[in-house]
């Protein structure tokens, strides 16, 4: 069963170098109501955004793939907790201050930096900066510095729709704490998951391969995002 999940995978992977897959399915983007929603909301829309926000964490693969890789090796509670801590402070502070500051940022080279990030993580993971500088960098402080890169996203996301100032601060608190409930239930599926593929010997046996498929992934985002960048 692991080994077809690795072909569909691989499968996936190839439709969307050969172009069968078109960008704007893997784009980072909002649906067309959500879109409407946020181009004509006014005043303080708490409960919308809130909904907003989990939508988009739970939706946003990007986000979820670098997740996957802070705790693909983090066995402990405590330890997943502080990880996932760090990365929650870091875009929390961005996107707060990202919007309420106007920092304005290109949305394709923003996107080309989180899908840098987990190809890091995925890198990282299989040992590659031990193998080739003899070290690792500070774990916790990558989690927190792509952490506050993928909160500058989630601005610049929401900064295209220009939200109106009325209400702006209590919104996007509600938006932000969207955020942080959907990453919470993806989470939990995901660490579920993770509990019952641990206890099977496939675990070790298809980590490398995991991590490989990860770290692709991350290469096949930055390569959508410049390709936007360049041809927009």
């Amino acid at each position: 069963m692991i080994s077809s999940m690795y072909r569909l995978a691989l499968i996936a992977m190839v439709f969307c170098i050969t172009g069968l897959i078109p960008i704007e399915v893997m784009a980072h983007g909002v649906d067309e109501s959500t879109r409407v929603f946020l181009q004509n909301n006014t005043g303080i829309q708490f409960i919308p955004f809130l909904y907003i926000g989990a939508k988009h964490m739970v939706t946003g693969y990007d986000h979820l793939l670098f997740l996957v890789g802070v705790i693909f090796f983090l066995y402990k509670s405590r330890d997943i907790l502080l990880y996932v801590s760090m990365f929650t402070l870091g875009h929390s502070l961005t996107l707060l201050f990202g919007v309420l500051f106007d920092l304005q940022m290109n949305a394709y080279l923003i996107d080309a930096i989180i899908g840098f990030s987990v190809m890091y993580k995925g890198f990282d993971n299989l040992g590659g900066f031990k193998r080739t500088l003899g070290y690792s960098p500070n774990p916790k402080a990558a989690v927190l510095i792509f952490g506050l890169f993928h909160g500058l996203g989630l601005a610049t996301k929401l900064q295209e729709f220009q939200l109106p100032t009325e209400g702006l601060f209590t919104n996007l608190i509600a938006f932000n704490l969207g955020v942080e409930l959907g990453q919470f239930a993806a989470l939990a599926f995901i660490l579920l998951a993770f509990s019952f593929w641990r206890k099977h010997h496939t675990f070790k046996q298809f980590s490398t391969a995991t991590n490989t498929l990860l770290m692709s992934a991350g290469f096949m985002l930055i390569g959508f995002q410049l390709t936007g960048y360049f041809i927009n």
